[in-house]
């Protein structure tokens, strides 16, 4: 039986103290009387009743974007695992259950307000509203916003454009302001506001706006680092106020999306040493988790993100990728990865790091296994495992199909969900036993897995049957357009450090120096199905094909639809694929009937259990969910 225990952790931070010296700002922030810097975390604690029957294990699950997405697995529930959720990000609203920081503003030394350039995007909506929030785009929507340091300076400026590439358009200083206005109530210019932006003609869907105006108050975000450093450290070696004092052996942490990239921010900064030099996290497992978080810096966007048109030139992108104490990156001509700090002091955690698709069309991914230009894979730290889930995207969601919004079917068959569950086993048996896990199973330039997406054959996929709406309509024929997220070497200015992400950016929009890193992608196989990596019953056992990426409907903006992947079904008979011109064979042509199909699957998931991937009992319900499925070719 378990009990669930919600509260604030309270703390302060010395700024004299190095180990706290790198975070940005926090020299400006006010101090109590003690002449500490003070700051308050929620979190939630679940525990078992009976702290007797814990196993010793405390695993942290950072909030993503304040929200407690990862939830307890029921093996962990079992074993009498302690979660623990606590808040790192200071610009998350309260309400609707969110966990939120609380952290400081810095402030001038005479105590006014700090002022700087920020940047935001914004993509045009249907219906062309008058008013947009602040932060309101995909990545980041819903965030405090910085306030404008004037409603009317004459320097800030608002242009709009098509394509990320085209030319920015300047909309008149009269024809855009920050204020709160609809059509009908509170025409243009409206109501004065800190918070939102009106253009006088409304946000036309299909175009991109880009805000840059000078904003005040940042708040010291990267207060967050130390506060999650100095909760796990106080929940795993305190003994006074401690509600599960001296029944922690060993804490892990994980985090998802947004929340993996600040795990492996955390780690990268140093922060995985607590004041005494103990290790924090003796082991985490960033999932699907490319980048690295924007937190430590002036007017930092934690929750920002980077699409081929969205936010392509965002905060996140710029922070070593590659995890190796000895790594450098040739392009910017830096030494320094992911581990660099923790292997100086003797506290880098036991790492898995788990990829999708999405992360590598989306993402910017390869980075991570390659050098800068792609020429060779590198070779990994002994204690991190790469895992690349082949034909998976960002998450999970049912396969479904709205022409208006996507090129293809949206969605994908193949899910790495009951793998990662698998993998949070091996990584627990690894930080407790020192069992060794699987090794990486990611796609390589050496044995011709990994290759330049222009590089990429398909065969034809065509005229295959998609329920939408009630009727049966033929997919167009698959065509590769080869639309993939560069990484661009960018400069935000020189008071701001790109390797770390730290400090203060004076340049907005970032300054493109020319050069780009490279992009690599997975290679397929003749069902345009990837080889590589660890092989989902999905993807060992198709229905279809499953593509890690789709495309917006309309192609002239030049966009990926978000993180969402595609999934083409083949054709049930030959007659039908020969008919339609597809040149994958179909469901009947590769498994025979429904029983070769079944037996496909159990092949499939009887491997992933034997190479440590699949767990005996998730194993058992994927070939049981198989048995009822129809040969409609649908998942």
């Amino acid at each position: 039986m378990y009990e669930r225990l919600t509260g604030r952790v309270y703390g302060e931070l010395d700024p004299s103290d190095s180990r706290n010296a790198i975070i940005t700002d926090l020299d400006l922030a006010p101090r109590t009387a003690s002449g500490m810097v003070a700051y308050a975390a929620d979190f939630v604690l679940l525990k078992p009743v009976d702290m007797g029957r814990a196993h010793g294990v405390l695993r942290y699950m950072a909030p993503n974007r304040g929200r407690m997405l990862e939830r307890p697995d029921s093996l962990d529930l079992a074993q009498g695992t302690v979660f623990l959720w606590g808040a790192w990000q200071g610009d998350v609203p309260a309400g609707e259950g969110r966990l939120t920081l609380d952290a400081p503003v810095a402030r001038q030394p005479d105590g006014s307000s700090i002022t700087g350039l920020v940047r935001v995007e914004l993509a045009g909506r249907a219906g062309a509203p008058l008013q947009m929030p602040l932060q309101g785009n995909v990545y980041n929507a819903g965030q405090i916003p910085y306030a404008p340091a004037a409603l009317h300076d004459a320097g800030d400026v608002l242009t709009t454009r098509v394509r990320e590439t085209d030319s920015r358009i300047y909309i008149a200083r009269g024809a855009w302001a920050f204020a709160s206005c609809d059509r009908e109530r509170a025409p243009f210019p409206g109501t004065p506001s800190t918070t939102t932006v009106c253009v006088a003609d409304g946000f036309q869907p299909d175009y991109l706006y880009e805000l840059v105006y000078r904003a005040r108050d940042p708040k010291v975000l990267g207060v967050g680092l130390a506060a999650v450093r100095d909760m796990i450290s106080f929940f795993r070696f305190a003994s006074a106020e401690n509600p599960i004092a001296g029944s922690i052996r060993h804490a892990m942490g994980t985090g998802t999306s947004q929340a993996g990239n600040f795990m492996k921010t955390f780690v990268h900064l140093g922060f995985n040493g607590d004041l005494e030099g103990r290790r924090v996290f003796d082991a985490l497992f960033p999932l699907v988790a490319a980048r690295q978080t924007n937190i430590n810096a002036r007017f930092a966007v934690p929750g920002g993100g980077g699409g081929v048109r969205l936010d392509h030139r965002a905060f996140g992108q710029t922070a070593a990728r590659g995890f190796a104490a000895d790594y450098v990156d040739e392009l910017r001509g830096e030494a320094g990865g992911i581990f660099t700090r923790c292997a100086a002091t003797g506290t880098c955690p036991k790492t898995f790091l788990g990829l999708s698709g999405s992360e590598m069309w989306v993402l910017q991914g390869s980075p991570v296994l390659t050098d800068a230009y792609g020429t060779r894979d590198l070779v990994q730290p002994e204690n991190l495992r790469i895992y690349y889930f082949a034909g998976t995207q960002h998450g999970t969601a049912p396969i479904a199909w709205n022409p208006e919004l996507t090129l293809y079917p949206a969605g994908v068959q193949s899910d790495f969900n009951p793998i990662v569950r698998a993998l949070w086993q091996r990584l627990t048996e690894w930080m407790m036993d020192d069992t060794p896990p699987p090794a990486s199973r990611v796609p390589r330039i050496a044995d011709g897995t990994l290759v330049r997406p222009e590089e990429l054959k398909y065969q034809v996929m065509s005229g295959v049957p998609f329920p939408v709406d009630g009727r049966s309509v033929p997919i167009a024929s698959f065509r590769y357009l080869g639309w993939y997220n560069s990484l661009g070497l960018l400069d935000f200015g020189p008071r701001f450090d790109e390797s770390d992400e730290t400090g203060i950016a004076d340049w907005q929009p970032p300054a493109y120096m020319g050069k780009d890193y490279a992009i690599l992608v997975p290679a397929v196989d003749a069902d345009g199905n990837e080889i590589a990596g660890v092989q989902p019953v999905g993807n060992a056992a198709p229905l279809g094909t499953n593509l890690p990426y789709n495309y917006g409907a309309n192609l002239a903006l030049g966009d990926l639809f978000w993180l969402s992947g595609s999934f083409i079904p083949f054709h049930i008979t030959r007659e039908d694929r020969l008919a339609a011109g597809d040149e994958r064979l179909s469901l009947e042509e590769r498994y025979g009937d429904h029983a070769g199909y079944i037996a496909a699957v159990r092949r499939a998931a009887e491997q992933l259990v034997e190479d440590g991937f699949l767990l005996r009992v998730d194993a058992d319900r994927l070939i049981a969910e198989a048995e009822p499925r129809t040969r409609s070719g649908m998942p």
